[in-house]
């Protein structure tokens, strides 16, 4: 049973929803009756506040593959899907109107405005128990700073709004802030953060953690390839916090009953039938599969490029795609192979899976402290972290790479990039692994679709450009703002 559900909470002023399971929700004033003044006057409002940016990525993160999994060479569209804004993310063809683009920003906004509400209010209570003020502030930053990084990531620079807007004719007036601005709010939110949330031993599991702040940081220090900052804050994850570490079974980390567990250092938390998500549902072909749910909706299949990556032996294969086969349309034809994304298959109620969702896990930073120090001119110790996760993958040190593998930078970056590949498929690091190492620009011929017959690929021309490092600033918030103010990438 999970002890974390994030819901949305009823306030006049934020205009949020009010849909829960929780028992104290039932106890809550009426919507109708909040006010800016009586909103936030207990402890348990900022509380159940909190629980409401929780939410946003909750509700945002099931549909990220569309465009950070999609565009790359990990996933190829179904033929049969129907998700509006999927065809352009497969083709690389993005558009300002794209669906998926503007829900990514509006869900990461919506999130933001939230945890300025929070930081916004924090004053008010006077009822708080012991550091519980702290800790809402803490989990406040470090989701502000992870809504940002999501942000910058994928659009560049983009406004910065750090307290919450009263009149919507100011929101109109907000422009985009640089880069460099964004990642200074992250790092400022994140360090406080550190120094603000409790241990995860302290905390129900699905709130921030002092070992999530931490290891967000790094990654973030990662992306901008301050290398020194990253060393830093990796080595402090990896001394402070020695509970954490990878799981002998990769594929338990995908499974209901052990989906607790000491690699994941953040998760996003769901329940079954109530307050579930639809990745479970998303990559099940149509007719369904035995044991996980009666039907899926098939939209979008693994890349041959993937599949073929996988070597004899790497136990992740067949916890990430299912090599199944569909019976013959007539008789005395042999079977059909039609493999599919296994990653979430687990068994569920079509459309609202309760298996949790990482965003954060231990790997992740075994292999950002593999590129940090082989950055810093430490190949011997980078290629001891490469194959810490290497070597859980193939239950032993056999597979694993040496010197002469990585002997010159442009091949450590194959076998990281490849291995992150095969690590997190589907878990929306592909992209902007693709990005931020600027090999996007190299998805020109990709095998990505495959021939269901004869198991062989499908070539697929695509024609990157290099404005695709960032999506377009969707042209419904750039209607929404004054003439001139919210400005689009260039190449749309």
């Amino acid at each position: 049973m999970k002890r974390t559900i994030y819901t949305s909470i009823g306030t006049l002023c934020l205009a949020l929803t009010l849909s829960s399971c929780h028992d104290e929700l039932l106890e809550m004033t009426p919507p109708s009756a909040l006010t800016e003044v009586n909103a936030f006057n207990k402890a348990k409002d900022l509380d159940l506040a909190m629980l409401g940016v929780y939410n946003r990525l909750q509700v945002r993160k099931p549909n990220d593959y569309l465009i950070l999994e999609m565009p790359s060479d990990n996933l190829y569209m179904s033929n049969n899907t129907a998700v509006a804004g999927a065809n352009e993310a497969d083709l690389l063809a993005f558009t300002p109107d794209n669906p998926q683009v503007a829900n990514y920003w509006e869900n990461s906004y919506n999130g933001i405005f939230r945890a300025n509400a929070v930081l916004g209010n924090i004053d008010k209570p006077l009822d708080y128990a012991n550091g519980q003020k702290d800790q809402l502030i803490g989990e406040a930053k470090f989701m502000r700073a992870l809504f940002y990084f999501d942000l910058v990531r994928a659009f560049g620079g983009v406004p910065k709004i750090t307290a919450t807007i009263a009149k919507i004719e100011e929101s109109r007036t907000i422009g985009r802030a640089s880069e460099s601005e964004i990642y200074d709010l992250i790092e400022e939110d994140l360090k406080e953060a550190i120094t603000k949330l409790p241990l995860q031993a302290n905390i129900a599991k699905g709130r921030a953690s002092k070992a999530a702040a931490v290891a967000l940081l790094a990654k973030v220090y990662v992306y901008q390839k301050d290398w020194n900052n990253a060393k830093t804050y990796l080595e402090q994850f990896l001394s402070e916090f020695p509970g954490y570490g990878l799981v002998n079974d990769f594929a338990s980390l995908w499974k209901l009953e052990t989906e607790d567990n000491r690699e994941v250092i953040f998760s996003i938390r769901y329940v079954d039938g109530t307050n579930g998500h639809t990745l479970s549902t998303a990559f099940i072909p149509n007719s369904g599969a035995i044991g996980v749910v009666s039907r899926g909706n098939e939209v979008a299949l693994p890349s041959w490029s993937l599949h073929k990556q996988y070597q004899e032996g790497d136990t992740r294969k067949a916890a990430i795609i299912n090599e199944f086969w569909t019976p013959p349309s007539t008789p005395n034809n042999p079977p059909i192979w039609y493999p599919y994304v296994n990653k979430y298959a687990v068994p569920h109620t079509y459309g609202s899976s309760g298996l949790d969702l990482p965003v954060i896990r231990f790997a992740d930073v075994v292999l950002l402290y593999a590129e940090t120090l082989y950055e810093l001119g430490q190949p011997d110790q980078a290629l001891a972290q490469l194959n810490r996760v290497r070597e859980r993958a193939f239950g032993s040190a056999a597979s694993n790479y040496t010197l002469a593998d990585i002997s010159s930078k442009e091949a450590f970056y194959d076998k990281l990039l490849l291995e992150r590949q095969l690590e997190f498929a589907y878990e929306n690091e592909r992209w902007f692994d693709l990005v931020r190492t600027g090999r996007y620009m190299s998805l020109t011929r990709e095998e990505r679709g495959f021939n269901n017959n004869t198991q062989t690929a499908l070539a697929v021309s695509l024609t990157p450009k290099e404005h695709l490092r960032y999506f377009p600033i969707p042209q419904r918030q750039i209607d929404q703002s004054a003439p001139g103010v919210l400005t689009q990438n260039p190449g749309y």
